[in-house]
């Protein structure tokens, strides 16, 4: 290794932000660089950063608002605030290069940063920027993207494709060979709604899969339903003699991925990239409230690839669905090509990159 580098990590505010921030940092603290992580004080981030051994900061932190209201007022002292807090620290123990993931989490870091002259380098998850990586982009010395298309969308001489980085056990599971199925075994599907939004799919995919299962299609089914009560959705499923499990959460999702015949799940940045480096064919139904609709965007690119059919919930019905299903069970050499154009946008090595770019950055 080269030089050691003192490297923050803003990625703070949710699990879209922290567990690619969180595996970059990994990356970096193994190449032994001096790795602080950035956060933003929300809940969420103690349960996600266990384990992790280096510095962390909190600065309070929130979202940004638009519109001219009380609380767009109270935001912009907020992150006023979250400037001179970092600026304070980053007087004390000063960074050579400064990673910020996005999110509202990201400014206070990254103001600090411009303000004392220490390079930084965006991430951009999705292919639609964020807010916070619009406004702060133009400072950036570079700016990381997981989709090559998102340079289009942002303004900036020196944007690198890197892509999604992944936790550890991810990037180790993908490169097993996906459990088999024959012709004879029952269609694995895997629902996932997501912490946000999952309620339509977990009240229409059960009925829709029974109604499908009426029709002579047998399956499988793993169905992540975040908050929701378990037990009446596995009621449905047992009405109807579908073989399946519902859980809240799954710890050990490579193990669903590589036992996966089909998803159904929305599109947000970090899904999209775990599908394809396990080339798993999906339904996508993206989040319709996501801000600029980018789960749309996300989601398109992978239909443009012939590696997921697109949704709008909008458009969902249960009847929908069920044909949908029938349909799919019927033409099991499809979604081998599905899988097959999945596997091809996989790139399992963006933690890695990333690592690489900022420490050319942090060099320089």
């Amino acid at each position: 290794m080269g030089q050691k580098l003192k490297i923050g990590v803003a990625c703070g505010g949710t699990g879209g932000h922290i567990f690619p921030g969180l595996a970059t940092a990994n990356e970096l603290a193994l190449r032994g660089h001096d790795v602080t992580l950035w956060l933003a004080g929300k809940d969420i981030e103690n349960e996600s950063v266990k384990g992790w051994q280096g510095q962390v900061i909190t600065i309070p932190a929130e979202g940004f608002q638009f519109g001219l209201s009380f609380r767009s007022v109270k935001t912009i002292f907020r992150l006023l605030k979250a400037y001179r807090l970092a600026l304070r620290h980053m007087k004390n123990n000063r960074p050579d290069v400064v990673l910020a993931m996005g999110s509202y989490a990201s400014f206070g870091p990254v103001k600090a940063a411009w303000k004392m002259g220490i390079p930084y380098v965006l991430h951009e998850a999705n292919l639609l920027p964020g807010r916070a990586v619009t406004m702060l982009s133009s400072k950036a010395n570079t700016v990381a993207v997981s989709f090559e298309k998102t340079s289009y969308y942002l303004k900036h001489s020196n944007i690198v494709r890197t892509g999604m980085p992944l936790r550890k056990d991810i990037q180790d599971a993908c490169t097993k060979e996906r459990v088999p199925r024959s012709e004879t075994d029952p269609l694995r599907i895997m629902i996932m709604g997501g912490s946000r939004g999952a309620q339509v799919l977990n009240e229409l995919l059960p009925r829709a899969l029974s109604m499908a299962s009426e029709k002579g299609v047998d399956f499988r089914v793993i169905h992540i339903a975040g908050l929701q009560d378990t037990d009446e959705i596995q009621a449905v499923y047992d009405n109807a003699g579908i073989s399946a499990e519902v859980h809240h959460f799954v710890q050990h999702m490579e193990e669903v991925y590589l036992k996966t015949d089909l998803a159904i799940c929305r599109s947000g940045a970090a899904t999209c990239a775990e599908l394809a480096v396990f080339g798993v064919p999906a339904l996508l139904i993206p989040y319709p409230h996501a801000v600029r609709d980018h789960q749309m965007s996300n989601a398109r690119i992978l239909q443009d690839s012939t590696a997921a059919d697109v949704v709008d919930q909008r458009d969902l019905s249960a009847t929908w669905l069920r044909d949908y299903l029938v349909n799919v069970s019927a033409k099991p050499g499809r979604l081998e090509r599905m899988s097959t154009a999945m596997k091809k946008r996989g790139q399992s090595d963006a933690a890695q990159q990333l690592a690489n770019l900022i420490e050319k950055v942090g060099g320089e």
